[in-house]
């Protein structure tokens, strides 16, 4: 990687494409473009931080080769490299580094011929602590009230906000907590009422904002007037930190909770190249992320996926984009365990009846509904299909269809064949991306994150194009 840096770089990462983010005129010298871009692609191949990756760029002989520094250059401040994210991050292109090595990978033709993508996601933790109530609560008062002067004029009572940390109290004590919660909610919500003004400023707004979300996500209103209480249950798209408000909560499986962001790709799984990449919130669906990453392909690929992009509105824009799916079918749910399930009632399109297994039929409305209420109660087949004391009653789906092919396609031995063979490869390229300490996310918010996310994948990616034999021959990428 470090030899062809220092050969190739400049046919990588030429000047032109950093142009509009370079200094123009007079006053000192910008970094040279390309010597910034392998800085960032070994520093997020290396999973280093900034201060590492300039010490790295200082001592290390490699690295210097690489950029095409003497033994005794200096490097930069580790700034530098905040200072460029920024402009990239703000510009137009800000991930032309990703698309720069995608471009290699076209024209060395590696992909031709090899029409299958994978579609999978893994989850990278967030770069802060997970917050309680209480700390997200004390930590939004004292922003609110440090960035807007008329907030420091409200008479507040449960904490001395001007001191860091918690506020001192019995935790053990669930009355003493619940005064707490109600004292702090109160605050907030006095704070909130005095700064209701069109007037703030961007940061003002944010701060603002993210004080009236954290003062309702997780309280409810207590026994008595004026009193609160934390809520038993978990709000939707819920906020885990203020440090970092874009990060969330996420299940990877039943049993194991993560917190961060997701990182998706789209890999060709001969290879192990990925041909596209997004960072998204970590709770947000796999499906339409997925969707999005093929945007870009040509018509009659083969797409593999889990069951993570076997919702319908997936399934029916794959087929839109003329791409067939080798996707595994969302598990069915019985009413009784073993029983029958939704695919055992018989679609009659053309006399809108949905027939149960029992030979029964019942009408199917325009919202996709069909009830069996009034024959369930003397059916012989009822202990197999429902509970219900009134019968059972059918939401069809708005992707039925789409929903019914994919099962009845998922037990053919050409989709076992080839999900078998194929679809476990994306782990490999993942393995590859969440290795050297990546995988947790080193910044905060969604934008900053899918900069680094992209570079990296880039940087992974180049590596196994010289893993794969390429080179520059006659001013074109090859691979030998």
């Amino acid at each position: 990687m470090y030899a062809f840096l220092a050969d190739h770089r400049q046919q990588l990462f030429p000047s032109e494409l950093f142009a509009d983010l370079t200094r123009q005129g007079g006053g000192h010298p910008s970094v040279p473009a390309e010597v910034i871009a392998t800085v960032m692609v070994l520093q997020a191949l290396e999973g280093l931080s900034d201060r590492e990756a300039v010490s790295a760029l200082r001592r290390d002989i490699a690295w210097k080769v690489a950029c095409g520094l003497r033994l005794d250059d200096e490097g930069f401040h580790p700034t530098v490299l905040v200072y460029w994210r920024n402009r990239l991050r703000s510009s137009d292109r800000p991930r032309r580094i990703f698309e720069a090595v995608r471009q290699v990978v076209e024209q060395t033709g590696v992909l031709k011929g090899r029409g299958r993508r994978v579609l999978d996601s893994t989850v990278l933790a967030d770069a802060v602590a997970t917050q309680d109530t209480v700390t997200q609560l004390v930590a939004a008062i004292r922003r609110v009230r440090r960035l807007v002067p008329l907030a420091r004029e409200v008479a507040v009572a449960a904490h001395d906000y001007d001191q860091p940390g918690k506020p001192v109290c019995a935790w053990d004590d669930p009355q003493a907590k619940q005064a707490l919660v109600s004292g702090l909610v109160n605050d907030a919500l006095g704070l909130l009422a005095a700064v209701a003004d069109p007037g703030l400023d961007a940061e003002q707004a944010e701060a603002v904002a993210l004080l009236a979300l954290v003062a309702g996500q997780d309280v409810e209103p207590g026994e008595r007037p004026g009193s609160w209480r934390i809520a038993r249950k978990v709000a939707k798209d819920r906020v885990i930190s203020t440090v970092d408000p874009q990060a969330r909560h996420t299940r990877k499986t039943s049993a194991q909770r993560r917190d961060g962001y997701k990182g998706h790709l789209a890999a060709e799984p001969e290879s192990g190249l990925v041909t596209e990449c997004a960072l998204t919130a970590a709770n947000l669906p796999d499906g339409p992320t997925g969707v999005g990453l093929l945007a870009g392909e040509n018509p009659g690929l083969e797409v593999l996926g889990d069951t993570g992009y076997g919702a319908g509105a997936t399934r029916a824009a794959l087929r839109a984009a003329g791409h067939l799916q080798t996707i595994k079918p969302l598990p069915l749910q019985a009413a009784v365990p073993g029983g029958f399930t939704i695919h055992d009632f018989r679609i009659d399109h053309q006399a809108g009846i949905l027939r149960c297994p029992a030979g029964v039929t019942a009408p199917i409305t325009s919202s996709g509904r069909a009830s069996f209420t009034s024959s369930c109660p003397s059916c012989p087949l009822r202990q197999r299909c429902t509970t219900a004391k009134g019968g059972r009653t059918i939401h069809l789906h708005p992707h039925e269809d789409e929903l019914r092919a994919a099962r009845r396609r998922a037990t053919t031995r050409s989709f076992q064949h080839s999900y078998r063979r194929w679809r476990p490869m994306v782990e490999r390229s993942i393995a590859w991306l969440v290795a050297d300490g990546c995988r947790r996310a080193p910044y905060r918010g969604i934008e900053r994150n899918d900069l680094w996310w992209s570079v990296r994948v880039a940087a992974v990616n180049l590596r196994r194009l010289l893993a794969l034999g390429l080179a520059r021959q006659d001013g074109a990428w090859q691979l030998a």
